[in-house]
């Protein structure tokens, strides 16, 4: 038998383990997907907003490939703790493929980017998705002006979850917390900044269309700014997705203050979306918190880039979200390339000193770089596994022995089983159920393995 540890149980992980498992070449090939949450899906669960309901059902999908035979879910399960490192899990497995992502937040390195009331977008992402290591988080929400820095998808997010009414979210898995927060917020005012133009942004036409369907909430961008960027005023060139947002964005800006007044009374919140601005400061006190944000006005430089004009406009807001990227973090016994946040690989096969370390692999975010969708995972974990199937008649010269359950325990684990997340699953359900909603997501860690141990003894 040739066991294989898969270690995340996000897309790029549960798609390396498919792609392993749909092979023939290798036909007694067991798949073992570790993941350090007792739940498995990745950003799937913790990172796609709880009212994209047709994103999240992409778990259905995963969930048919992590409950194929020879593909086997082992959660809560901390590889780089003590006890096991790489040396370790070669010990057990054949082969091991890290599909970890990228974890840590991408830094402005701006001044008073620590304030109080100033937070990495993916810490308020985490919250209001119940990811248990934000248990103990909370965030006011009695500002009246929040700021969100960045234009990509993650802050679209961040943008819509805090102009959209609480009483529109309780359809969803949203925990109460969070969802308690959003009923008593004061936000009135949402700011979306980004450091170029609008033929750069990165979020996607049907994430940005769907600020423009929040009920009681306007969207505001201005077109003097939008004209700034040179493919806004022609955008035929552009591909296909930044010609249709540079078309949202028009019919928006072509709107007068006529017919916004005719449309009704003022809406409880505004969403502006602003450009061409640059974060520079953050202003405040440690005593009272940010308080403004210092932006310096850019223009296309001509080569893709912008470059500062010296002008500067401050933004009042009293919460900020910075959401500017990911970087991928060092993983245990692996090399690491700080310039670009990935291990170094080839066709998947980790590299050390420009030669492949036998057994040894990536996939998705750590292994190319926080780019792509979803659906990007797909080839990458692909060439992953091929680059380990060729390898698999030497990898399996190496008799295993001792089952891999036993192993994770003996080494101080306490793996939690396709059946305890059953267990999770049925217990967010009932949870659901007597708060009169639908299933509502468990928020910490002690709840999660305790509906984990007791789902995993019934069934």
């Amino acid at each position: 038998m040739f066991r294989v540890a898969v270690i995340g149980s996000g897309p790029s992980g549960v798609y390396t383990a498919q792609s392993l498992v749909q092979q023939e070449t290798v036909p007694d090939i067991e798949v073992y997907v570790l993941d350090r949450l007792p739940c498995p899906y990745g950003l799937v669960r913790y990172g796609v907003a709880p009212d994209h309901e047709k994103i999240k059902s992409l778990q259905n999908n995963l969930r048919t490939v992590l409950e194929h035979p020879r593909v086997h879910f082992l959660g809560n399960v901390e590889v780089g703790a003590p006890g096991l490192g790489l040396k370790e899990l070669r010990e057990i497995f054949h082969a091991v493929v890290f599909c970890v992502g990228a974890a840590a937040d991408r830094q402005l390195g701006i001044p008073g980017e620590d304030l109080p009331g100033s937070h990495p977008a993916t810490g308020f992402v985490s919250w209001y998705s119940a990811h248990p290591d934000a248990a103990a988080t909370r965030f006011s929400l009695a500002a009246r002006s929040a700021i969100v820095i960045g234009v990509g998808n993650v802050a679209v997010d961040v943008a819509r979850i805090l102009s959209r009414g609480a009483a529109q979210l309780t359809t969803t898995d949203m925990p109460q917390g969070p969802l308690g927060a959003l009923a008593d917020s004061r936000v009135e005012d949402v700011w979306m900044v980004g450091r170029r133009g609008p033929s750069q942004a990165k979020f996607t036409t049907k994430e940005l269309r769907e600020l423009g369907s929040l009920p009681g909430t306007e969207v505001l961008v201005r077109p003097k700014e939008l004209a700034l960027d040179p493919a806004y005023r022609e955008p035929g060139d552009l591909p296909a997705v930044r010609r249709r947002n540079i078309e949202v964005l028009r019919g928006w800006a072509e709107r007068d203050g006529t017919e916004r007044a005719l449309a009704g009374a003022t809406p409880p919140r505004r969403l502006h979306l602003r450009f061409f601005l640059r974060p520079v400061a953050m202003i405040g006190d440690a005593a009272t918190g940010v308080r403004a944000v210092r932006f310096e006005r850019t223009v296309p430089d001509g080569l893709g880039g912008v470059t500062g004009t010296g002008e500067y406009e401050d933004i009042q807001g009293q919460l900020v979200l910075r959401s500017v990227g990911y970087r991928g973090t060092p993983q245990p016994g692996l090399p690491f390339d700080e310039a670009t946040g990935t291990v170094p690989h080839r066709a998947g096969r980790v590299l050390r000193n420009d030669a492949a370390h036998p057994g040894v692999y990536v996939a998705g975010w750590i292994k190319r770089g926080p780019t792509g969708v979803i659906g990007t995972n797909r080839p990458c974990a692909k060439e992953t596994a091929a680059s380990l199937l060729d390898d698999a008649a030497a990898l399996a010269e190496r008799t295993l022995t001792e089952d891999p359950v036993s192993a994770l325990i003996r080494a101080g684990q306490q793996p939690v089983p396709w059946t305890g997340w059953l267990g999770i699953e049925a217990a967010e359900a009932a949870w659901g159920r007597r708060l009169g909603r639908g299933t509502v997501k468990l928020p910490d860690w002690a709840g999660l393995l305790e509906a984990a141990r007791t789902g995993a003894e019934v069934v």
